[in-house]
């Protein structure tokens, strides 16, 4: 056997799957949960990746590895490689001035252009001007910007403050996708003006490796570029051109594989790039999954039973509609709003009603992303539905008709860790099959 590691350290836990190379069956899994909050100590991701990989019989027999992300988050470093204050996650809003500064600077349109992104909270770009106006004694000692899954491979790889490969911040690696994430890259490289921009100064930036590249760990063992957490899943259901994937999780998103760089002033769509040389336009909600977690706490029932009861609903669940953006939004970028639930009267409002106005509203919002994607010549043939919340009939059945997409759902995997996995096979020659 050829055995690689596809590890997907996620928002809300860390998992790894291990696989032969050669027969493309999953020899072992392991899973760790991370804590729950917007800004966390990385160390936090690192105790919960090592308990991973232990549950899953450790990397000693593995001849290859990579690493999915959380996308944005920011891990600023000192010139000692130690984590400068907890790092702000993707959802993290705090940042919404900053973003709207850095607009009024230089335009959303320019932005669009320059990096396929107009700034939103979400992004580091926003986070790294936060610090500097917020914190400036923690942005002074920044030496080093990064994001989760840089910063988790070049631990695993041996580096760190206390590590046998010690702090040596020149082997901080990434790749396209991740650094198509943050707001200061291009398709020629990092935009170190806006970089400036948003601390005030130049710094370390990871190392950005094509999807075909690989680095090596203090082992010998060949370690794959990574991906952001959505370029992840595209590989591992090897998504191609007509494919949309549509996301139910901790967030919601939509996002396509293109042959083309997108680029959208008004920001709706983020022009991310794949993990295999290609693009992945992107449109993300903060809240998804969570709605309807709400909902269901709320109604006093378990998740099969509320979508038991929106499915006794009908389409439009009787004029009853949801705004769900209960922490803010990202897209569209309302970062202050609320959710507001419409069209009550006394024949509208039961708890079938309500239950069904949670999936149809969570849904109308990803339908909004996916027009916008469309509107920017980019193909929508097939949806694939993924994430915690696929694997409710509701969300099933309702997703094709607030979507208007053919849909599959593949039955529940780790897509991402898949992802990983199958990267890491290409950097010693084999292929795995995607998961759908």
């Amino acid at each position: 056997m050829v055995l690689v590691a596809g590890i997907d350290s996620s928002t809300q836990s860390c998992k790894v799957v291990v696989a032969d190379a050669v027969s493309g069956r999953v020899v072992r899994e392991g899973r760790a949960p991370h804590p729950p909050g917007t800004e966390v100590d990385p160390e936090e991701w690192w105790r919960a990746l090592r308990a991973a990989i232990a549950a899953a019989g450790g990397l000693d027999d593995v001849h290859a590895w990579a690493i999915s992300g959380q996308q944005h988050g920011l891990v600023a470093l000192d010139g000692d490689g130690r984590v400068v204050r907890p790092a702000l996650l993707w959802n993290d809003l705090r940042s919404a001035d900053a973003a709207e500064a850095l607009i009024a600077e230089h335009g959303a349109a320019t932005l669009a252009e320059r990096t396929g992104l107009v700034p939103v909270p979400s992004f580091t770009l926003t986070k790294v001007r936060w610090l500097r106006e917020h914190e400036p004694e923690h942005a002074a000692r920044v030496r080093a910007v990064a994001l989760p899954h840089d910063w988790l491979i070049w631990r695993l790889r041996g580096f760190g403050p206390d590590a046998e490969r010690g702090p040596d911040l020149d082997e901080l690696v990434t790749d396209r996708s991740e650094a198509s994430g943050t707001g200061y890259w291009t398709d020629a490289g990092y935009d170190r003006e806006l970089l400036g921009a948003a601390l005030g100064r130049d710094a370390i930036l990871p190392r950005v490796l094509a999807h075909d590249a690989s680095v090596r760990d203090a082992a010998g063992r060949r370690v794959g570029p990574g991906s952001g957490d959505n370029a992840g899943a595209a590989l591992g259901l090897g998504a191609g051109v007509g494919d949309v994937v549509v996301s139910i999780g901790t967030s919601g998103t939509v996002f396509a594989t293109s042959a083309h760089r997108t680029v959208d002033p008004s920001g709706t769509v983020a022009g991310f790039a794949d993990a295999v040389g290609g693009h992945l336009p992107l449109v993300a909600t903060v809240s998804a999954a969570r709605v309807l977690d709400t909902l269901a706490t709320l109604l006093g029932v378990d998740h099969e039973e509320l979508g038991r009861l929106a499915l006794a609903s009908t389409p439009g669940a009787g004029g009853l509609t949801l705004e769900p953006y209960f922490e803010g939004e990202r897209t569209p970028n309302l970062p202050d709003a609320t959710g507001t639930l419409f069209g009550m009267t006394l024949a509208s409002t039961t708890r079938e009603n309500l239950a069904r106005s949670g999936f149809e509203g969570v849904l109308a919002g990803l339908r909004h992303g996916l027009d916008a994607i469309r509107g920017l010549g980019v193909p929508a043939r097939r949806g694939i539905l993924i994430g915690g919340g696929a694997r409710s009939a509701a969300v099933r059945a309702i997703a094709p008709l607030i979507l208007d997409i053919p849909m599959t759902a593949p039955p529940a995997g780790e897509f991402v860790a898949w992802g990983m996995a199958r990267q890491a096979a290409r950097t010693l020659g084999h292929e795995l099959p995607p998961a759908a």
